[in-house]
């Protein structure tokens, strides 16, 4: 969608200080293309473009100003930008500019228009294993979501899968973590997507991955039987087990996991991962339950993490700065990119400019030991490589 509209640059009213900029909003619709990436230091980027944020007024934002509703609502940009964008129409109620003392009435519809930067994911390859008339599936690696979420849009396997390949539309039929890598089974079509639908309902899945776990793991199967409860504010959940009484309710989920070594070295091992149920971070956190978590998992290998709100990030990354060293945890790799005008253009509202990456990142980006090996189920079995990592000698 192209808009032309008169932007204020800087914080002069003269005219001189205005310019026309035609610019090509993006909304969820506009698909990822090939030249959208730029690959820098073994991570893959996104052009940053002008995209259109939606949401609409709920009963909790009626009856505030826009730009109280922004400052209180949304807290990564200060209170001087969002007045400055709602006077130049970069924030908008119902298609309209409105003043800076407007109020919100509920279910307007609110767009925020914005230059995007999305988080840098590693630069490795996403290979197709099988690409069949109903089914493809792949090896995600680790760091890239799978689908968008977040600050994520073309940095996610869909994304990437689109732009590279031309494959869309594609369903997942599971859900793999950011950070964790292996097989990723896509239906292409809703009809086939159901189908895997009714199988997962009714229980017909077998799951298996591998782990790369601190210390000699037992030998024999191993089974933990332990509820799950997720902290969605702290971004990690913990393990429970015990039984519950008219005094006492475990918390969370009903979750059994079994595992099984395959081999070790004596300082790590190499488990073999068996969810029965599918909680949130299962098998991180059942690991961790059996005192072997994965060995480079911060989130559960250490119990001093610093919360994510105090660092405004996520918990995988607040964790992995709590844990590492003090040489380690000054690294900004987004201060080694050093800007090009043939990469992009500089927004002059823009909060990341002249950076590729968003302002917050960290850099930290290393996937976690765990892996997605096998899905089967009536009649179909799919299969992903073991990573270099999966071997103890």
């Amino acid at each position: 969608m192209k808009r032309t509209r008169d932007e204020t640059v800087g914080e002069g009213k003269d005219e001189k200080n205005k310019r026309k900029m035609e610019i090509v909003w993006q909304t969820p619709a506009h698909p990822a293309q090939k030249q959208d990436f730029i690959f820098h230091n073994g991570k893959r980027h996104v052009r940053p473009y002008y995209f259109e944020f939606v949401s609409h007024v709920n009963k909790r934002w009626e009856g505030k100003t826009i730009v109280d509703l922004f400052a209180q609502e949304f807290r990564g940009r200060s209170r001087d930008y969002y007045e400055s964008a709602v006077k130049c129409g970069r924030i908008q109620v119902d298609g309209e500019n409105v003043p800076v003392s407007y109020i919100v009435k509920r279910c307007q519809k609110i767009s925020h228009f914005l230059h995007r930067h999305e988080p840098p994911v590693m630069a490795w390859d996403v290979d197709i294993l099988q690409n069949e008339p109903d089914v493809l599936t792949v090896c995600k690696p680790a760091s890239v979501p799978v689908h968008p979420c977040g600050q994520y849009r073309k940095n996610t396997v869909l994304g990437i899968l689109q732009a590279e390949y031309g494959l869309a539309p594609l369903y997942p039929i599971h859900r793999l973590d950011r950070l964790v890598s292996g097989l990723l089974i896509m239906a292409k079509n809703p009809a086939k997507a159901d189908i895997f639908r009714q199988h997962i309902e009714a229980g017909l899945l077998q799951k298996q991955y591998v782990a790369k776990v601190a210390g000699v793991f037992p030998e024999g199967e191993q089974v933990v039987d332990a509820n799950v409860d997720y902290n969605a504010r702290e971004g990690r959940s913990t393990a429970e087990v015990g039984i519950s009484n008219g005094d006492t309710t475990l918390k969370g989920k009903a979750a059994c996991t079994k595992f099984t070594r395959i081999s070790t070295d004596g300082t790590h091992s190499i488990v073999l991962c068996e969810p029965i149920t599918g909680r949130t971070h299962q098998i991180r956190v059942h690991l961790q339950f059996t005192g072997h978590p994965i060995a480079n998992d911060m989130l559960y290998l250490s119990d001093n993490v610093v919360d994510r709100s105090t660092l405004g990030t996520t918990a995988d990354r607040a964790a992995a700065l709590s844990g590492s060293s003090p040489e380690t945890s000054c690294e900004n790799h987004n201060e080694e990119y050093k800007y090009c005008s043939e990469d992009f253009i500089i927004d002059p509202m823009c909060t990341h400019c002249p950076s590729l990456a968003p302002n917050g990142y960290d850099g930290h980006e290393e996937g976690l030991w765990l892996h997605c090996v096998r899905y089967s189920g009536p009649e179909w079995v799919y299969e992903c490589p073991y990573p270099d990592w999966a071997s103890v000698s």
